[in-house]
């Protein structure tokens, strides 16, 4: 049986968020799921998280209200999106966000 550990990543580019999922394998290699359905392959979960940092990602774990903020968008405008499969999940990757008040 497979155990998988996902984390959710995301940037803003302008009034739009865009997700990225990161799942670590069982061997300790990892996996990142883009918005544009690609399934991108590290040799470890610090070469795949360096790889979304550079990429201007952001650990949505690791956000506070201030840094949604600052970003454009509360924490309780947003979660990450779900499916039942990774094809339905890329359709729910890039949401856009409403207009600001």
């Amino acid at each position: 049986m497979h155990e998988f550990v996902d984390t959710w990543y995301l940037a803003s580019l302008g009034r739009n968020l865009i997700w990225a999922r990161l799942r670590i394998l069982d061997a300790g290699t990892a996996e990142v799921l883009d918005s544009d359905g690609n399934h991108l392959a590290y040799d470890s979960e610090d070469s795949a998280r360096s790889a979304l940092l550079d990429a201007e990602f952001v650990s949505y774990d690791g956000l506070d209200e201030d840094d949604a903020l600052a970003r454009g968008f509360s924490l309780q405008q947003v979660q990450p999106p779900q499916a039942d499969s990774d094809e339905a999940l890329v359709q729910r990757m890039v949401q856009t966000l409403g207009a600001r008040a």
